[in-house]
């Protein structure tokens, strides 16, 4: 078994538009990812910006709902869903988990790489450094990247 590979962006001043940069280098690499937000309204900001990110790329996207599913998730590379839904079967993608919430997520071991995004904001950079301490503290080889 492989160790999940766990990479912290911190210093972000968008977020969500640093994440559609992040989506759209992964898409261009063949990766799937799943996308954890911390509330449904950063859920819908993200969705709506992934459909009009680039002129140039096509994001494609869905949302899962409160079960982890939708008719099309399995054949679509990006999986938008909320921190707090529990799924009583597994993603389908298991390659990159990308975290935009405050709380580490309860299945990102399941995933071979794991990418923090940690926004500028007091509270979200205190939040980043417990989960980094998190995850440092169960011996998970850690990257850190600040963003510019």
């Amino acid at each position: 078994m492989t160790t999940t590979r766990i990479d912290f962006h911190s210093n972000v001043s968008e977020q969500l538009i640093y994440s559609c940069r992040l989506i759209r280098k992964a898409l261009a690499a063949q990766c799937k990812v799943v996308v954890r937000h911390q509330d449904s309204e950063q859920q819908s900001q993200l969705d709506q910006l992934l459909w009009g990110f680039s002129d140039a790329d096509f994001l494609p996207h869905v949302v899962v709902d409160d079960n982890g599913s939708h008719p099309l998730a399995k054949h679509t590379p990006v999986l938008l869903c909320l921190h707090d839904q529990i799924y009583p079967v597994a993603l389908p993608h298991h390659q990159i988990l990308l975290n935009l919430s405050t709380t580490v997520p309860a299945n990102f071991a399941q995933f071979e790489r794991l990418i923090e995004i940690v926004p500028q904001q007091t509270a979200a950079t205190q939040a980043g450094r417990e989960r980094y301490r998190f995850y440092q503290q169960q011996g998970y080889p850690l990257n850190h990247i600040t963003a510019k």
